[in-house]
């Protein structure tokens, strides 16, 4: 690549160089998320995987892609890049995990209207981090220079997955049935939806988010909503091993509301307790600050659950055991019964 450099393309405004200097600062995060599949090395056409199917008797391949959203406005107004690419792994990973199936590679694709590299490197090492956390490799991505297009210290993230899933190991709620419990697992924050409202709520652009809110234990706000989502990959496969889950929804944008009735089946309903949700502080600052109902709360955030497992209310027990011991700490926060609503919040 020495020899590969435009001075009419610097000239516009993209430098070749600036992206081989960015891609030799990513190699070392990159490879650290190797596993055994991966069968190509960074600078290749594509990305290439070995599928191991072990045990593995009727293979479905399960894929996700996801963004970071509106998120990436803190990320620039805090100028600290290297926990995004943790929000968007996360939000790929987990969508598929509700289906069951194990990751097994993720590439990324990077838009910036300039390539700093050490940017970048801090980028890609929230994506490897994340990818870590989900046993999945970091096989491929794209970072694309587009002057004119995104102001110079403006990006976009976005990511994809593939997962696997034995094809009668598929998790589809069709053995869910009334009295079934309902599993929380807390979030780690706002994660990385509804920041267009969360925004707006803030004043990001204008307001002090820097300096330390008592209702938020000290942090800033900005700190606050930059808390990387949480992963819960490793957790949840651990418990598909010993227990019979009957659905999993990741609570993203749409809050309960949207989200849980989408592992619920037509005639049956997820009644929730909302007095045992654990909401976490920031979600009490949004509602005061903005002056937001409850109803819009829980129809736009998680609220501190990241994510609702359903399970036979005597598997209950052991289930919530297994997720301590994965380093969760689950909680029930409700019930399935008859309904034609698939979610109440009482």
């Amino acid at each position: 690549m020495k020899n590969s450099r435009s001075d009419a393309y610097a000239a516009a405004g993209v430098d070749i160089t600036a992206g081989y200097r960015a891609v030799e600062l990513m190699k070392k995060h990159i490879a650290s998320t190797r596993t055994e599949g991966v069968c190509s090395d960074i600078g290749g056409f594509g990305g290439m995987f070995e599928l191991d199917l072990t045990n593995i008797k009727k293979p479905i391949l399960v894929s996700g892609t996801d963004g970071v959203g509106t998120k990436l406005r803190l990320a620039f107004l805090m100028d600290k890049h290297d926990t995004v690419g943790i929000d968007c792994v996360a939000m790929c990973v987990n969508d598929i995990i509700c289906g069951g199936a194990k990751p097994l590679f993720f590439l990324d694709y990077i838009a910036c209207g300039k390539n700093v590299p050490e940017r970048m490197e801090a980028i890609v090492k929230g994506v490897c981090d994340g990818c870590i956390q989900s046993g999945a490799a970091l096989i491929g991505g794209e970072t694309a220079e587009m002057p004119g297009f995104y102001p110079e210290d403006e990006y976009d993230l976005a990511g994809y997955v593939t997962g696997v899933v034995d094809k009668d190991k598929i998790i589809d709620n069709e053995t869910m049935e009334e009295g079934d419990v309902v599993i929380a697992l807390p979030s780690s924050g706002v994660h990385s939806n509804g920041f267009s409202l969360v925004r707006k709520v803030f004043d990001v652009e204008n307001a002090d988010i820097k300096s330390p809110v008592p209702e938020l234990g000290g942090k800033s706000v900005g700190e606050t909503l930059l808390t990387p989502t949480r992963i819960y990959v490793k957790p949840v496969l651990k418990l598909i091993d010993e227990v019979p889950v009957k659905g999993i929804s990741h609570i993203t944008g749409g809050g309960f509301y949207e989200n849980i009735p989408r592992s619920i089946p037509d005639g049956l309903c997820a009644k929730i307790d909302k007095a045992s949700v654990k909401v976490l502080p920031i979600f009490d600052l949004i509602a005061k600050t903005g002056g937001i109902t409850e109803r819009d709360m829980f129809n736009t955030f998680n609220m501190g659950v990241g994510m609702s497992i359903v399970v036979k209310s005597e598997d209950a027990e052991k289930a919530l055991q297994i997720l301590k011991d994965a380093g969760e700490e689950p909680y029930i926060i409700g019930e399935i019964v008859k309904g034609e609503s698939k979610i109440e919040l009482i």
